[in-house]
């Protein structure tokens, strides 16, 4: 792996590429309060991560309440599906409260005319900003030429994002992407995503071929900054807000990454499993008892059932058992039976015995 990412940076070293500053004037949107009272006061923003069956409104609710970043993203949903005559079902993954606000709703498709719509529906639904997903490595969004397919075709990816911001109108499109495909090529590809004027992106410091594979390229992050602020000029100057993702371990952690790589901020995924305390930092370097983390897993699974029972599987709720359940006497024999369970009357039970024969 240490080979193969020094050759990639080789490639990227020899690469000569013009940068053309664009003219700057985004929708902006909540967007704005956050630069003028966080990043330009050298304040670094958090968000939460868009991760399919895993930032629903049960899990965005606990963290909401527990410990709530700057911004919330939703899971990312189909623009075609919410074009279909299911898009009642699909709408429910887009549901949200205000508690959570501010709210972006991360939309994927291949077709700018299915953004289009699935944008205003998004602006309908009353959400804070839509962000576009163009670096999910899943193969099934991949066979629709969606996603991190989207590095491949940026005429395409231009026409998506333009069709998202006329869908949109008066609230911020943002971009969520990777640095590349195959090999490492963000001064290749970002510059496209950048044309088109949009007031944030956010680029996951690894390529789509590297999946979680290696360490995220944060060395890399400066030369980033660079690009976006030869383009689209400084942060008080209405340029775009760059958000940098991938093994971001805490706030702490974040801080000092943006600190020291010159991005405005992080966003994290999988750091936030089982800790719906994440972005408070004070109680997170604190930390939680076993008996405080066992009630937040059955208030959890209380809001899956009430909010989604309907419509999702019980067994989604496993991948969070075993974030929940770890790094204790019993977590092993505990885990086991919680994947047994099979609602969220069965998991408290299971729990409360639990508890209750440690005690003793």
């Amino acid at each position: 792996m240490q080979l193969q990412h020094l050759l990639q940076q080789l490639f990227h070293v020899k690469q000569k590429v013009v940068i053309k500053k664009i003219a700057m004037n985004p929708v902006r949107g909540f967007w704005q309060k956050l630069a003028d009272e966080k990043i330009l006061q050298s304040k670094a923003l958090y968000v939460l991560a868009p991760m399919a069956d895993v930032t629903d409104i049960a899990f965005r609710t606990m963290i909401a309440k527990y410990g709530k970043p700057d911004v919330m993203w939703t899971e990312f949903v189909s623009a075609n599906g919410l074009c279909s005559e299911g898009r009642e079902i699909l709408k429910r993954d887009l549901e949200f409260a205000d508690t959570e606000r501010p709210i972006v709703a991360q939309l994927f498709t291949a077709e700018p005319d299915k953004m289009r719509e699935a944008a205003k529906l998004c602006r309908e639904l009353g959400f804070d900003g839509i962000d576009i997903n163009m670096g999910c490595p899943d193969k099934t969004i991949e066979k629709q030429k969606a996603g991190s397919m989207m590095m491949r075709d940026w005429k395409n990816a231009q026409k998506v994002i333009r069709a998202a911001q006329e869908g949109a109108g008066d609230i911020p499109v943002s971009v969520k992407t990777r640095i590349g495909f195959n090999k490492i090529e963000f001064m290749e590809w970002l510059p496209k995503i950048l044309e088109c004027n949009i007031p944030v992106l956010t680029v996951h410091l690894r390529t789509r071929k590297e999946m979680s594979k290696v360490p995220a390229h944060w060395e890399l992050m400066p030369e980033i900054v660079k690009l976006v602020r030869d383009m689209t000029g400084e942060l008080k100057d209405g340029g775009t807000i760059l958000i940098g993702n991938g093994d971001v371990i805490s706030v702490k952690d974040g801080k000092e990454k943006s600190k020291t790589t010159g991005c405005d901020g992080v966003m994290v995924g999988r750091a936030v499993f089982g800790t719906p305390w994440f972005f408070n930092e004070e109680v997170f370097e604190k930390g939680k008892s076993t008996e405080e983390r066992l009630a937040m897993l059955i208030e959890h699974t209380k809001l899956f059932e009430e909010k989604l029972g309907d419509i999702k599987s019980f067994a989604i709720m496993k991948k969070h058992y075993k974030a929940y359940v770890h790094n204790f006497d019993g977590a092993k024999e505990l885990r086991i039976e919680l994947m047994e369970a099979k609602n969220a009357k069965e998991i408290e039970e299971k729990v409360n015995s639990w508890l209750k024969n440690r005690i003793l």
